[in-house]
């Protein structure tokens, strides 16, 4: 799965984990992605290298792009753009959403298919 997330700045790897054990149990992360700014910070980033799994950030003009089933007004208040854990997974993998926006423990996550050739536009 090309997995989306969403959070806060300064969430651990160890919370973005455990997150991601509780909203997609058992599945097989081909990579993270994100909006670029969060692609940076440390928590996501160790959260990538302890999955062995790439990590994508995409800009606010890319995850715009994307129509997503569940707006979030929170995103749209803090980057102007409906979302990023869906927008982010939908770059990211092929094809429609496997898993929705789901919150859990204040990271946001959503799931697409993953596919296996590069990802044009994606930094990280």
């Amino acid at each position: 799965m090309a997995v989306g997330l969403g959070a806060r700045p300064g969430r651990s790897a160890d919370h973005i984990l455990a997150a991601l054990r509780t909203a997609i149990p058992g599945a097989r992360i081909a990579c993270l992605a994100t909006i670029d700014r969060r692609a940076g910070e440390p928590g996501v980033r160790w959260a990538a290298e302890i999955l062995g799994v790439p990590l994508h950030g995409f800009t606010a003009a890319q995850l715009a792009d994307v129509p997503v089933p569940n707006s979030s007004d929170r995103v749209v208040a803090a980057f102007g753009i409906p979302g990023v854990a869906e927008a982010a997974a939908l770059l990211a993998g092929a094809g429609s959403l496997l898993v929705p926006r789901r919150v859990v423990s204040g990271v946001v996550i959503a799931a697409a298919a993953h596919r296996a050739e590069d990802i044009t536009g994606a930094t990280g």
